[in-house]
């Protein structure tokens, strides 16, 4: 084991050996690291989802103003006949 990962692991389990409230601190403290991670995992995930679907609707509307097919911009770029067809009426409305 490597000298800073084993230093790790004894001072870990000297704070574990000490009184119960502490290690229930620790604990507690551990697990609030873990779901704020986790959080900002799925923020980031999200986002990124955003993103993609942002872009899909950019392109689809540049593929409508260019006069593609309805059904084959939504194969394109992964969206619903009824999305694009949505977005094309807007489109024509403005």
């Amino acid at each position: 084991m490597e000298e800073s990962a084993f230093r790790k692991a004894l001072t870990t389990l000297e704070f574990l050996s000490q009184d119960e409230r502490v290690r229930q601190l620790y604990e507690d403290r551990q697990k609030a690291l873990m779901t704020y991670q986790a959080e900002v995992e799925a923020a980031r995930d999200e986002g990124r989802e955003e993103g993609r679907q942002e872009s899909r609707i950019a392109i689809a509307r540049k593929m409508l103003a260019e006069g593609m097919d309805v059904g084959r911009i939504a194969e394109f770029v992964e969206l619903l006949v009824q999305d694009v067809e949505a977005m094309g009426r807007d489109m024509n409305q403005q």
